[in-house]
């Protein structure tokens, strides 16, 4: 699996002259060998190509919803060309009473955040006094107009959830107790049970298209042995709640290290629904890219991840890159020849990615009020994109022009 820089640019280019459009995709989905394919006659291939949409932060609601309605997110992600979101939750919304009774006004205001409050108000006025799981969950059992859900499912967005931690607040750290199966907040017991309701939850939701067992494992009890028992339990727990979504498993190391596939498969009952997912961001090499040759970096870091993860596309399985980006003011050099590296090696497997991420702003990140995140596609009052440049890179990549029915 080395990298052919030649012919991915030929494929890039050719990617480049397909006319991007959404079209309709025969749901549920399933796996055939390394692709990710449809429902339809014969099963034509699908690519995710996906946005990160941030829902688990500490305010335990989707970001933006008080800058903009709920509609003209869903609206700008598809006009940007993205055909799925990787919507992210606290494993607690869903196993802790506490949230229950709890609606999106009383978190938002233990918070202090006055201004989101009006901002939800003003925007999204039918979701401001939901209990906070009912606010996530909503059109499945109160809500069929202005919903979360039915808003997405109008614009042909499918969704990917993805449990990105226990406790609700930013990810992630080696010791911030969410790390791995028995730290402090991550009881194995907890987690099959929330993702059995997640998965049930949403089992009526044509759109749901998969769920994340559980984002960026890591820390020191991180275990292959205890990876093995506890994913297998994991996948077989959503499998047996919704057979109809892709149960997309996640490696070591902060979702950077598969490498122990090599020998060992993980062992399932059901077949076509496996996708392993991986992440990358420039920081991970940021050394590298700052004093090294850029071309010299980029082949040591693509065949460390061959080794680690790439090697699972020869073994007839799909990799989803469920989180990578780059700083969008376009700035960061570093991000910069990261960014080349990450779109060649991307266009040469056309692989099903999600990018980190939706959100300009959060309402509450780490302390600080109203956050703006540089590596969000949208600005910050979620109004338009950040950089139309880093959208018209990125747009070739958001077709697929490998797989069933599309060989060249």
């Amino acid at each position: 699996m080395g990298l052919k820089f030649s012919s991915s640019l030929l494929l890039f280019i050719l990617a480049a002259v397909i006319h991007h459009h959404h079209p309709t995709t025969a749901l549920p989905l399933s796996t055939n060998s390394r692709w990710i394919v449809d429902n339809g006659n014969g099963g034509e291939r699908v690519k995710l190509s996906c946005v990160n949409w941030v829902s688990h932060l500490d305010a335990v609601v989707a970001e933006g919803l008080s800058k903009q309605p709920v509609d003209a997110i869903s609206n700008k992600i598809s006009a940007m060309g993205f055909n799925c979101v990787r919507l992210t939750y606290p494993l607690f919304l869903f196993t802790n009473d506490s949230f229950a009774s709890v609606t999106v006004r009383q978190s938002l205001r233990k918070l202090g955040l006055i201004e989101s409050i009006a901002g939800f108000q003003s925007n999204n006025p039918s979701i401001i006094d939901l209990p906070l799981l009912q606010a996530f969950q909503l059109e499945m059992e109160l809500l069929d107009n202005d919903s979360f859900v039915s808003s997405l499912d109008r614009n042909n967005i499918m969704m990917i959830l993805d449990n990105q931690i226990s406790t609700p607040g930013w990810c992630c750290s080696d010791f911030d107790g969410n790390g791995f199966f028995g730290d402090p907040y991550f009881n194995p017991d907890v987690w099959l049970k929330g993702l059995t309701k997640v998965a049930t939850m949403f089992n009526g939701s044509t759109n749901v298209v998969g769920m994340s067992l559980r984002n960026e494992l890591r820390g020191p009890r991180q275990n292959v042995s205890v990876w093995y028992r506890y994913m297998q339990k994991g996948a077989e727990a959503v499998h047996a709640a919704n057979p109809n979504v892709l149960v997309i498993v996640s490696g070591l190391s902060y979702d950077k290290d598969l490498s122990f596939l090599h020998t060992q498969p993980l062992t399932l009952t059901f077949s076509q629904k496996l996708v392993y997912e991986i992440h990358w961001y420039g920081f991970s090499n940021s050394e590298d890219w700052e004093t090294g040759n850029p071309n010299d970096v980029c082949g040591r870091v693509v065949e460390n991840i061959t080794a680690k993860s790439g090697f699972l596309l020869d073994q007839g399985y799909p990799l989803f890159v469920s989180e990578w980006g780059v700083d969008q003011r376009g700035t960061n050099e570093n991000d910069n020849r990261f960014l080349n590296c990450f779109l060649a090696w991307a266009a040469e497997y056309d692989l099903d990615w999600a990018l980190w991420t939706l959100a300009g702003s959060y309402y509450f990140r780490q302390g600080v009020v109203g956050m703006e995140e540089f590596y969000g596609v949208l600005n910050w009052d979620w109004c338009k994109p950040r950089n139309s440049s880093f959208l018209e890179k990125i747009s070739p990549l958001q077709s697929p022009f490998q797989g069933n029915k599309l060989e060249f």
